[in-house]
């Protein structure tokens, strides 16, 4: 029983692979206090101190700053091992091949018109809707969010994303937030991958000069039913907090007022709203809250999710709206969270790319700082000399020594490079082993020349992990990309912005780019031959186009142009068809207009031309024969 009780407890959970370092985990499991106070904080629920410390460990690592998390236990020794960037290096490369080359918007049943057809309505409301997301995001910056949300979720596991309607722009915001700051409340039973509740919360630091003391900002999403409209107002205690709308019934009675277009059900007294994006009412909202506590104010077990309101300052907007429950007007919560892999079943959080192979990075910390040891004593070299004449202990080497030896005197020069070889031969071997584990070949990461391959086939099959990596990733990401142009499309129709009006919401998703080399040479050759044979369609042959890096942007404009110049065809068409107006329109020209043909004048017999002069005469009225 007493070797039972002194076992250490095992933690297996989404952060277990840190186990391994006595910083991240100690006998119970729980990180180092001093190495990780912002987990310890007391408003931090304790499942999430764990997923805080992780946090903090990766991007410590990410940032050659592991060895500073390391002195809280192994002291100042600690700070001499050398970091250089391989694990940064290892997230920049995963993270370029899962975004590919360029990122776009594509909406189904969009650029799939032939310019000589006419689109019919879906067709026409999936290229409007395209057009409209697509400047939206070159207005918003899309690309650099995705950039900064994707990073953080290659190297912590997770990334999140936080959208808003701004009146002042009038279009939706969406803004990449750290992972540290997010607070799901997650459903005891189901997937929890759409909590009801989500918090974004931070600690504020002392500010002497503006007399602030430490504070607490959270920020809050809630889905609940449909209540009575509120307005900004003041408590009793001078805060501005929202309070609810009455009016004067028919006895004088303060009843509360619902918001415009709320309909309220008299048998069971609840409210319903119909949303510009749903078929049926609905009875949901969601509110927004914008608090802040003074962190002394905080007494007792409180955590994130139960903090005390009646000691909160809430927040004013810039239109003047409280943010204290605020009805945003919509049926979703407007936060998006990306996994980096696809979560275990009923599990809501991704893992980092770094987890399987941390501990080779420590290992290669370690034989990097062995390295520049080694390197040291072989620039300069250890030297021993005996016999000498004047008997100094201490003798300088250095370009024109001289040294007298005695009759047996010796001169030993001890050479490490031998070591310094194997030394850097196990450091290659550690990232050799770190890439297998990653799946990143070194074609991948840069480090073998792709021209050394045998074979262009060898060379995919090298890629063949990197392949199995991109495609789990990409298809966690897939879904919460269309939740999140989904969501887009919900917040202008809410937001009633005029180039919105009209436009049922659409499936759209974000198409990532290729990431492995492309021969274009023999894409173009391809696609030419499929074309000419006609076992290609000319839609096709351009979509294969642009997967390789062309510089092709739409393709209805792209097979526009390409027709306009495609005279022999159109000669064809011309024989096939008989119809100028049908070849004018495959050439996207005017046909022209036909010449009006003269009337066909049959010549007279002879001696006839004078019965042209005398119309009576060529009426027969003369009783001669005009036959």
């Amino acid at each position: 029983m007493g070797v039972i009780s002194r076992a250490r407890a095992v933690v297996i959970d989404a952060w277990s692979w840190l186990n391994y370092k006595p910083v991240f985990a100690d006998p119970r499991g729980m990180p180092h206090r001093r190495a990780f106070p912002e987990a310890k904080a007391t408003w931090v629920p304790p499942d999430d101190e764990r997923r805080l410390a992780a946090y903090k460990l990766l991007q410590a690592y990410d940032n050659n700053q592991a060895a500073e998390l390391s002195e809280v236990l192994d002291g100042p020794e600690a700070r001499e091992k050398r970091e250089f960037g391989d694990p940064s290096m290892f997230v920049d490369a995963i993270l370029a091949h899962v975004l590919g080359r360029e990122q776009h918007i594509t909406v189904p049943g969009a650029d799939t018109t032939l310019p000589s057809r006419r689109a019919d309505a879906d067709t026409q409301a999936a290229e409007r809707v395209q057009t409209l997301l697509r400047d939206w995001a070159d207005t918003e910056l899309l690309a650099m969010r995705v950039q900064q949300t994707e990073r953080k979720a290659v190297a912590l596991g997770d990334g999140v994303y936080q959208l808003a309607w701004d009146p002042a722009k009038q279009r939706a915001t969406v803004r990449a937030t750290d992972p540290g700051f997010y607070f799901p409340v997650l459903p005891e039973d189901g997937d929890g991958e759409f909590p009801d509740r989500v918090h974004f919360a931070w600690e504020l630091p002392e500010d002497p000069r503006r007399g602030l003391k430490p504070r607490l900002r959270r920020i809050t999403y809630e889905l609940g039913p449909i209540g009575p409209a509120t307005a900004a107002g003041v408590d009793e205690a001078g805060r501005a907090v929202r309070a609810v709308r009455t009016v004067e019934d028919a006895d004088g009675q303060l009843v509360p007022v619902v918001g415009q277009g709320d309909v309220v059900d008299p048998a069971s007294g609840t409210v319903s709203r119909m949303y510009a994006w749903n078929d049926t009412p609905s009875t949901v909202t969601c509110y927004l809250t914008d608090a802040t506590w003074n962190l002394e104010d905080l007494k007792g077990p409180v955590d994130v999710d139960a903090l005390p309101l009646d000691k909160a300052t809430f927040a004013t907007r810039s239109d003047g709206e409280v943010l204290d429950h605020l009805d945003l007007l919509i049926d979703f919560i407007p936060v998006v969270h990306v996994p980096n892999t696809v979560p275990p079943a009923e599990e809501h959080w991704g893992q980092s790319s770094l987890a399987k192979v941390l501990q080779v990075f420590d290992e290669l910390a370690s034989s990097d700082t062995d390295s520049a040891r080694a390197s040291a004593t072989t620039g300069l070299p250890m030297v021993a000399i005996s016999g000498v004449h004047d008997g100094r202990t201490q003798m300088d080497v250095g370009p024109g020594s001289l040294f007298k030896l005695g009759d047996n005197g010796k001169l030993t020069a001890v050479d490490t490079s031998p070591a310094l070889r194997e030394l850097r031969e196990h450091v290659k071997d550690l990232k050799d082993r770190a890439a297998n584990n990653a799946r990143l070949p070194a074609v991948a990461l840069g480090t073998t020349d792709p021209s050394k391959a045998p074979s262009g086939y060898a060379l995919q099959l090298s890629l063949g992990p990197l392949d199995s990596l991109i495609a789990s990733m990409r298809l966690a990401r897939d879904h919460k990309y269309q939740l999140l142009l989904k969501f887009v499309q919900r917040l202008h129709l809410a937001g009633q912005h005029p180039d919105w009006t009209g436009v049922r919401v659409q499936p759209a998703k974000l198409v990532f780019g290729p990431y492995t080399p492309t021969d274009k040479q023999a894409v173009l050759e391809q696609v030419t031959i499929g074309v000419e044979k006609g076992v290609l369609s000319k839609e096709t042959a351009i979509t294969m186009l642009m997967e390789a890096g062309f510089p092709i942007d739409d393709v209805a404009e792209e097979l526009k142009r390409i027709d306009n110049r495609s005279f022999e065809a159109a000669r064809a068409l011309a024989d096939a068809l008989g119809n100028p107006e049908e070849v004018a329109r495959f050439l996207n020209r005017q046909a022209p207009d036909e010449p009006e043909v003269p009337p066909v004048v049959l010549p007279l017999a002879g001696g006839d031309e004078d019965l042209e002069d005398d119309p009576a005469e060529a009426a027969g009225e003369g009783g001669g024969n005009t036959t």
